[in-house]
Formats: structure tokens, sequence, C-alpha cells
């Protein structure tokens, strides 16, 4: 009993030469189309048995979409991937779409009828040894990463990853050198072994790439934690982690008296040591009776109040003085 089959290819001319050689078998084809982005509308409106999807690029995102929604609107249909040399992400991508099976382009037309049959009955149309790898990537989906953004961030050394990320942002080699405090001929030679692992030619390549495989999301990110990391903690200003108050050093030398002592009865601030200010008495102490303040009190020679060189008056003279 023959298949009631739809064969989609983006190649038209392969699409018709299989569909000619199933109609031969015994096999009702409803259409043979191309591109097969357009499959999935044509599968749903004619609802077939089995679908034959080939697919140039097994392994690139998004190029199983169709199958997804085929499976969601008609689960019914059995989707067959028909592509090349297939790798192990290519078939777990094909299954994890919904498609019942996957056979290589160059398989002989008793394989691809083979595989159709099957699929109509619910079993997986693909090689043991292919399923097996699918089943293995499905499971360990991060066992060969393809990651184009983190495989280029392990060829760079952390300074080479600011370095780009400084290129990426339209700095100059004047410009990495001073936010790097590096010289310049320094930043050159940064900047061209960054070109050299990416393999590109110009630092406008080099952005473009870094912002199209993701690098330079996770250069940036990159280069924030190791500022985090490298930023000191701030100290707190109060409780018991706190930084101690300033100290500050020892007096100046010459303000303190014989063997380093303040004198009696005076601060250190206020006046010279060794030296009776002008209104004290002898060893500097105020006589009884007399503020250090008097206007009047001899001996504060240049006030304007206490004598001739201010205009004023002279000093009045104290209690028991001429």
């Amino acid at each position: 009993m023959g298949v009631r089959v739809m064969v989609v290819d983006d190649h038209r001319l392969l699409a018709e030469a299989l569909a000619s050689a199933l109609k031969l078998r015994g096999h009702r084809v409803l259409a043979a189309a191309a591109p097969s982005a357009g499959a999935a509308d044509l599968v749903v409106s004619r609802a077939p048995e089995v679908c034959l999807l080939g697919t140039g690029t097994p392994a690139e995102p998004g190029v199983f979409e169709p199958v997804a929604r085929i499976k969601k609107e008609r689960p019914q249909v059995a989707v067959v991937v028909l592509g090349p040399v297939p790798s192990p992400r290519g078939i777990a991508a094909a299954f994890a779409a919904g498609a019942s099976g996957y056979v290589r382009h160059d398989e002989r037309i008793e394989g691809v009828e083979r595989a159709m049959i099957k699929a109509r009955a619910g079993d997986a149309a693909v090689a043991p040894g292919l399923l097996q790898g699918a089943f293995a990537e499905l499971l360990n989906p991060a066992a060969q990463p393809d990651d184009e953004g983190a495989r280029l961030l392990q060829l760079l050394t952390p300074r080479e990853v600011e370095v780009l990320v400084r290129v990426a942002e339209g700095e100059d080699t004047r410009l990495i050198a001073a936010g790097m405090a590096i010289a310049p001929s320094t930043a050159r030679t940064h900047v061209q072994r960054v070109l050299m692992k990416l393999g590109v030619g110009s630092r406008l390549e080099a952005a473009a790439l870094a912002a199209r495989t993701g690098l330079l999301d996770r250069a940036t990110a990159s280069r924030r934690a190791a500022a985090a990391l490298d930023a000191p903690a701030d100290a707190p200003t109060d409780g018991p982690g706190a930084a101690p108050p300033h100290v500050t050093g020892p007096p100046a030398p010459g303000r303190l008296g014989r063997g380093g002592q303040t004198p009696p009865s005076r601060g250190a601030a206020q006046g010279h040591p060794g030296r009776v200010s002008p209104g004290y008495g002898e060893g500097g102490q105020v006589p009884p009776g007399r503020a250090p303040n008097d206007p009047g009190y001899p001996g504060r020679p240049g006030r304007p109040e206490l004598g001739p060189r201010g205009g004023g008056a002279g000093p009045t003279p104290g209690p028991g003085r001429g």
C-alpha cells in the first residue's frame, strides 16, 4: 500500500526528482515544493501521512521550525528529514523539533521508502548509530558546545578582552593607551594580536564579529566582573569595623619646655615655651588682680590703645606702679 507523501526541498529539481521516483514505486505524491521555508503551510493544508523535508544545513538554528509547527498543528503527520552527512547535533535538533526520522541525501530510493513506511508506523526512521548519537546530544547538550562567542573569548587574554571592548566602543590607539595606562606602541601591539586571534583584518571587522557572535557581550561582562574583583571594599565609618580616628603626630619640636614637658599653668597653644608673653609676670604667671587681656596691662606695645605707635593713649599704670 502506497504512502500519501509530500516532498519539500530548497532545491526544486531534487524535490521533483524524488517525487517522480516515489510515484513510480506506487506512492501518492501530493506535492513537490520548494523552498522548504513554506513547507509548514502546505503540509498543514494537505495533511499527508509523511512529509519528506530536505535541508542542507541541519545544524543551523531555526532550520527545523517548520517541523515544530507541523507537529503542533498536524501531529499525525510524520516528518522525515533528508539531510547531508549528519552530525549528532543536527540529528538531535531534528528529533527535538518533532521529526520521526533522518535520512542522508545520498541514500538510495529503497532506503528512503523504508524510512517513510517506518515513520508512518510510528517508529524512528533512523540508523541505530545515528539515533544513539542524537539521544546523547539531547541528554548532554553542552558536551559539544558550538558557541562561537565563548570559543573566541577563550582565545583572548584579559588585557586583550579589554582592548577588544575599547575597539568596539570606537577608541583609537591613543585613547586605548591612555585608558589602560600603557604606551601607544603597546596598545597597538595588543590590537594587532586581537585581530590576528579573531582572524579579521581590521578593527571594524573585529567589532562586527564580536557583536554578531555575542563575544562583545561576554567580553563586557568579563571586564565588569574583573573590575568588581579588583575594586577595594568601602571601609565603614562607624561600628566595630570602623577605621580608627585620625591621630596627629607629636607636637612640633620647639613647642615644649625642658624635658619635652609643657610648662605648668600653660598649654602648648598659649605661646612659645620658655618665653614670657607680654603682660605676664615672672615665671609666666599673671600677677594677682590683673587679667591677661586687660588693655591697660603694661608690656603690650603696638596696640593702638596702648601706646604712641598706634596713635592712642599710653598705658594705664597699674596698681603699685609709677
